[in-house]
């Protein structure tokens, strides 16, 4: 199934009465309020979907702020979004898919296999005076199976080995160190190039196929070139793994991302705009075990 999913293709599955699982997943670093969002309008048939909850477990603060679910947590969330074996599944959220990727990866690391990202999400929804509903909706539970491992993933000792590409999918401030504002130490994995996911869209879509491989052609990914990707806190750089794939290339998700790696004593970090860091070379620095505050010049 196609990465993406237009309002158009959508709605005419809709209206054509094929059955379609629908996902919100509204949230948004730093807002606390998605479920409210959703319950004052979200596409009729639509599930909410709680990042915090259903998309992560909770673990200390080495595993990153948004470890993957267990398994069997994550089957029993599938279930209960009412997924059977076959559906199709669109994925939405208000934020340029920048959320709604994690569940579209998830999905897909779990072997479901008809999961798509509704581009423009529920912004281009409203632009096609589609109608809203309001409150809460579930579904009846589903039955399908779910066994992770159909997508690639690494911890941070094969992001600190990684013999290809690292992309960085935070803003350019975070990756360079300018500023931190949820993690323990500022900057970026040595040898990490700077891949923001705002670029991968205009106007709140992904960009063609053509111009995403132009963008990360630019940044060293070519056919056969291994990818692997990092955020802050291995959402985001689900967008980046969207955008990879619309592109015809395949990426890694390192899920533990900034937030495990810099709340690991010894990891080394870079900072400024060079992979290697401030001036190209060295520029990275650890810790020393222990002292989590220090960071690479």
């Amino acid at each position: 199934m196609s990465v993406l999913t237009s309002v158009a293709q959508l709605q005419e599955r809709l209206a054509a009465g094929e059955h379609t699982v629908l996902l919100d997943v509204r949230w948004v670093l730093g807002d606390p309020h998605g479920r409210e969002h959703y319950l004052a309008g979200h596409i009729p048939g639509a599930v909410f979907v709680d990042m915090n909850n259903e998309l992560a477990a909770h673990g200390e603060p080495a595993d990153g702020r948004h470890p993957l679910p267990s398994e069997p947590d994550f089957a029993a969330t599938v279930r209960r979004w009412g997924i059977n074996t076959g559906d199709t599944v669109v994925v939405y959220d208000d934020a340029g898919a920048a959320a709604a990727a994690r569940a579209w990866w998830l999905l897909g690391h779990a072997g479901i296999p008809n999961v798509s990202l509704l581009d423009g999400g529920l912004g281009a929804w409203r632009a096609a005076h589609l109608p809203l509903a309001q409150g809460e909706e579930t579904a009846e539970p589903g039955n399908a199976v779910v066994h992770f491992g159909a997508r690639e993933t690494i911890d941070g000792d094969g992001a600190a080995a990684w013999d290809g590409i690292l992309l960085d999918a935070r803003a350019g401030e975070r990756y360079r160190g300018e500023t931190e504002p949820v993690d323990p130490r500022a900057g970026h994995i040595p040898g990490a190039v700077s891949a923001p996911t705002s670029e991968n869209l205009a106007d709140g879509a992904f960009l063609p196929a053509d111009a995403l491989r132009e963008r990360f052609a630019a940044l060293g990914v070519g056919p056969g070139t291994p990818v692997a990707v990092y955020c802050g806190s291995g959402v985001t750089a689900a967008h980046q793994i969207a955008a990879l794939e619309i592109a015809g290339f395949t990426a890694a998700l390192y899920p533990g991302s900034w937030s495990a790696w810099s709340n690991q004593p010894g990891r080394p970090v870079a900072t400024g705009a060079e992979p290697g860091g401030a001036g190209g070379g060295g520029g990275a620095s650890g810790d020393g075990g222990g002292n989590g505050d220090r960071v690479g010049a």
